[in-house]
């Protein structure tokens, strides 16, 4: 059997009836992506973040938060296999499950492109090659068409806001700043301590950015806070609302997320939170 390395290192190998794995998967982006590769029904917890795909994850238990596992609850449904993100979820969790689960799968995309790897991992570990080979295909496709939109208009640079009270941004090492520079939007700010610093209202960032984004996650942004930016701060910029799921989760959604955001550079498609099912999402001729 070929071997793989997680994002910690750690081989993987597929188990001699890969039918019998059954899967905790902690990270939601993740869930909607094993469903796509056809491992649903394998699928033994979710956290109450793994919202999609629509209704076939409801029938999948629920083991808490990303941040707050239910380490009992996860643990009676014995599991085989549970995958965690570095950044999703705690430290102090994973050791703990280490201790007790055969195999714990450590995910970290840092770039559209480290889908791929995500596919291929997970396509060994749970013996789906020719899944992971499909949606291999499918990103490349995406990604040449984000990088044509990208390298065919003007660079603009956004403030993509994720939180308020306090106001809060993503810095340029982040996946999301990275999903929105294929399209050619460059983030601000160009430096920050923080992956996710706050930007004070007096900050000179939101007057230097071009556009600016309010994402519809973490924090629900509305047509109220368009309108609180610009007529309590004055601001003349566009301010428009953009679906966070799409520029934030990774797996099989970058897919669709790249087809987003190139629809949008190219504004084919309004700059709503109310646009058409992700996974429908296709270039509009």
């Amino acid at each position: 059997m070929t071997r793989i390395n997680d994002a910690l290192g750690v081989q993987h190998f597929p188990l001699p009836n890969p039918a019998n794995a059954r899967i905790a998967c902690l990270v939601p982006s993740i869930t909607e992506t094993l469903f796509a590769m056809g491992l649903g029904a394998q699928v033994v917890a979710r956290t109450g973040f793994c919202i999609h795909p629509e209704p076939d994850v409801r029938d999948v238990p629920k083991v808490g938060g990303t941040k707050d596992v239910n380490v009992s609850k996860l643990l009676a449904l014995e599991p085989t296999h549970v995958i965690v993100n570095i950044d999703e979820n705690r430290k102090a969790t994973v050791d703990q499950l280490r201790k007790m689960i055969p195999h714990v799968i450590v995910t970290h995309p840092l770039v559209p492109e480290d889908n791929a790897i995500l596919f291929r991992l997970l396509g060994r570990a749970f013996a789906v090659d020719e899944a992971a080979l499909r949606l291999t295909r499918e990103l490349a496709d995406a990604l040449a068409l984000a990088r044509s939109v990208g390298a065919t208009l003007p660079p603009e640079t956004v403030l993509y806001a994720i939180w308020k009270n306090p106001w809060m941004t993503v810095s340029r090492d982040t996946y999301v700043s990275a999903m929105l520079a294929i399209v050619g939007w460059k983030t601000l700010p160009l430096q920050a301590e923080k992956r996710y610093p706050e930007v004070a209202l007096d900050d000179s960032v939101w007057q230097n950015a071009e556009r600016i984004f309010l994402s519809s996650e973490p924090y629900s942004f509305g047509d109220e806070h368009i309108h609180e930016l610009s007529d309590a701060m004055g601001l003349t910029q566009p301010i428009q609302l953009i679906d966070g799921e799409m520029v934030s989760w990774y797996g099989v959604r970058a897919i669709a997320g790249l087809r987003y955001l190139a629809n949008l550079r190219n504004k084919h498609v309004p700059l709503s939170a109310e646009s058409p099912h992700p996974l429908a999402l296709t270039i509009q001729k």
